[in-house]
């Protein structure tokens, strides 16, 4: 039986869209995996068996194939395992297709089914939405991070059981809500009304901060370029929410978006 679950990988700062497709028939039993796909992601198929298997979700004695498409673009990361699981346990019939419609799923999951956060969600909650998906699902630890995308649903999942039981209806899942200010403004301690002088350095700054110009300091040492360049984001501009999501995605997408701003 064939089951496609839809997920996402990280191109740089793109986000391209990946059809986790699995296929299970009849023959010596086997896992493989296809898609040009990393070293990272072949390891999948162990953790996602023996995750399966200490979940009492055992892999039925069948040929396995797993592909990943398009096969022209390589995936790498661990943020495959859940989707990997899923398109199997609905070949295997354990999992209606139809649950699977509008959906993305993103994470890793370790040998005892727990499953743990990956790195980039906030940019790939974003393309789910762009897609027209109605759900995320993702790790939990995630949860917070995913939520910062309004106008889709985001369900965090503990556990490879939790997720089955999402999809199957039994459970509605952990639902995440941000409550942070993706537009708060940060306050810095240095002022630009502390430069003495410097006229014409400080009306470049204005210039280039109001119509977001880049801006080139050349002088000697001690001339006042450090000065005036730390004192710039004090006066640049308010970012709308639209700006906010796509600064924070490449903060995301590094793995270094805080706690404390989530």
């Amino acid at each position: 039986m064939f089951s496609s679950v839809l997920s996402a990988s990280i191109q740089g700062m793109e986000i391209c869209p990946i059809q986790v497709e699995a296929d299970l028939s009849d023959g010596l039993p086997s896992f493989s995996m296809v898609g040009y796909v990393s070293s990272q992601v072949k390891e999948a198929q162990e953790r996602v068996r023996t995750a399966m298997k200490n979940t009492g979700l055992s892999l039925p004695p069948k040929r396995i194939t797993v592909n990943l498409a398009p096969a022209d673009i390589r995936k790498e990361g661990a943020g495959y395992d859940l989707p990997i699981a899923a398109a199997i346990l609905s070949a295997a019939g354990r999992i209606p297709c139809e649950s699977l419609q509008g959906i993305l799923i993103i994470g890793e999951v370790s040998l005892s089914g727990k499953c743990n956060p990956v790195i980039g969600v906030l940019p790939v909650v974003r393309k789910a939405r762009e897609l027209g998906c109605h759900t995320c699902i993702l790790p939990f630890e995630n949860l917070q991070e995913g939520s910062m995308v309004p106008d889709i649903r985001v369900i965090g999942v503990r556990s490879l059981a939790q997720m089955r039981d999402v999809l199957l209806g039994k459970q509605k899942g952990e639902r995440g809500k941000f409550h942070g200010d993706i537009t708060k403004r940060q306050r810095y301690s240095a002022d630009f009304r502390e430069v003495q002088g410097q006229e014409g350095a400080k009306r470049a700054a204005e210039i280039a901060a109001s119509g977001f110009h880049n801006l080139l300091l050349i002088g000697a040492p001690g001339t006042g370029k450090s000065m005036v360049a730390k004192r710039v984001p004090g006066i640049m501009p308010f970012l709308s929410e639209a700006e906010s999501l796509e600064v924070s995605q490449i903060y995301s997408i590094a793995g270094l978006l805080s706690e404390e701003f989530l």
